[in-house]
């Protein structure tokens, strides 16, 4: 099979999106296929390389004088590479392929990661759109995408080529205890709630520590919320970590306080790390820790109710021991391995389908 990723860029930043596809695209590679990547570029370029996947340079910035180019490098790369199947992971990316597909005889599979956002309809213009939870699915169902084209292939970390065993990583030194999060500084990852909540109970744990692990635009806000409490110097901004499981390892508690998370391809990690687990009850991430039984849900948007999670956890040791062992119970499913596998079924099908049309 001739397998083409569609990207708008292969840059090593914690973007979940980029970090699926190059896991896909090598454990594809791996497998026997042909295997190609599509866009800007960046540092994932390397290890691609390593799998024997074929990058080719693809803008997809969105102005008129650079799309009119897209167009046509989009046509010159299927030309010369001739896929069976193109995989679109953004939006611009489903659109271009598209418009661009009479006259090729591919299947268009799109995969829907950030379907919060109105321009996820658009990725219903594939042929097969593969969601990443049910919650995903049933978002993507209400918008008028038929169940009959959509797939749920879950999101999963472990075993990825992107990094090491879990075995292999050097814990950090953090005062304990600790708490932290890895994720993007956005406003919807909740991270002003979690400084807040932090706020709340860090009187009654001299020795608590925060770290937020991540960049983002609203960070330069979020430093300013932190200094404006009394715990300003137990509040750590440590920016974006390629290797964010030395944090995991070392942490006592991981927290996502997401307001909006289709799944959280950090949840793996963090269970796999063996954290106890506070998380929003919103969108994927229930799912992503087997309906809280991996971890605690609290109500998003709620730092009270992430803040007595929290305080019960710290206050009792054997259910921290408790929710840390709960967390890496029935891993097996968030492998890679598994997620290829299955994408590879909804491949088979698309085309399968796409040859009955023709």
């Amino acid at each position: 099979m001739k397998i083409l990723h569609l990207l708008n860029d292969v840059r090593e930043i914690g973007n979940g999106i980029i970090n699926v596809a190059i896991d896909l695209s090598c454990l594809q590679a791996k497998a026997g296929h042909q295997v190609a990547v599509a866009s800007a570029g960046g540092e994932f370029e390397v290890l691609l390389a390593q799998y024997g996947v074929k990058h080719f340079v693809l803008n997809q910035a969105r102005n008129p004088v650079n799309l009119i180019k897209a167009t046509r490098f989009y046509r010159e790369i299927v030309r010369e590479f001739q896929p069976d199947i193109v995989q679109a992971h953004m939006m611009t990316g489903v659109v271009l392929a598209r418009l661009l597909k009479p006259g090729f005889n591919y299947a268009l599979i799109s995969t829907v990661h950030n379907e919060f956002q109105r321009s996820a309809i658009l990725m219903g213009l594939a042929d097969r759109v593969i969601a990443i939870s049910n919650a995903v699915a049933f978002s993507m169902m209400r918008r008028g995408i038929p169940k009959s084209k959509i797939s749920v292939v879950y999101n999963g970390t472990l075993g990825s080529p992107r990094t090491r065993n879990i075995s292999e990583y050097q814990p950090l030194v953090l005062s304990r205890p600790a708490i932290v999060t890895v994720a993007g500084m956005y406003h919807r990852k909740g991270i002003a709630e979690l400084i807040d909540a932090f706020s709340k109970i860090a009187a009654n744990f001299p020795g608590l520590h925060l770290y937020l692990v991540g960049n983002g635009p609203d960070r330069v806000i979020f430093e300013n919320q932190a200094q404006n409490t009394a715990f300003s110097d137990r509040i750590h901004f440590v920016g974006f970590q390629p290797e964010p499981q030395k944090y995991l390892l070392s942490c006592d508690i991981f927290v996502l306080a997401s307001h909006q998370e289709p799944f959280g391809l950090v949840l793996s990690e963090a269970r796999e790390a063996g954290c106890a687990i506070v998380a929003t009850n919103v969108d994927g991430i229930p799912e992503a820790l087997d309906n809280g039984k991996a971890g605690i849900l609290v109500t998003p948007k709620n730092s009270c109710a992430l803040a007595n999670a929290l305080s019960n956890l710290l206050n009792s040791p054997e259910m921290l021991h408790k929710w840390q062992h709960q967390a890496k119970t029935n891993l097996e499913w968030l492998n890679v391995s598994r997620v290829n596998q299955e994408t590879l079924a909804v491949y088979e099908e698309a085309i399968a389908n796409f040859k009955e049309t023709l």
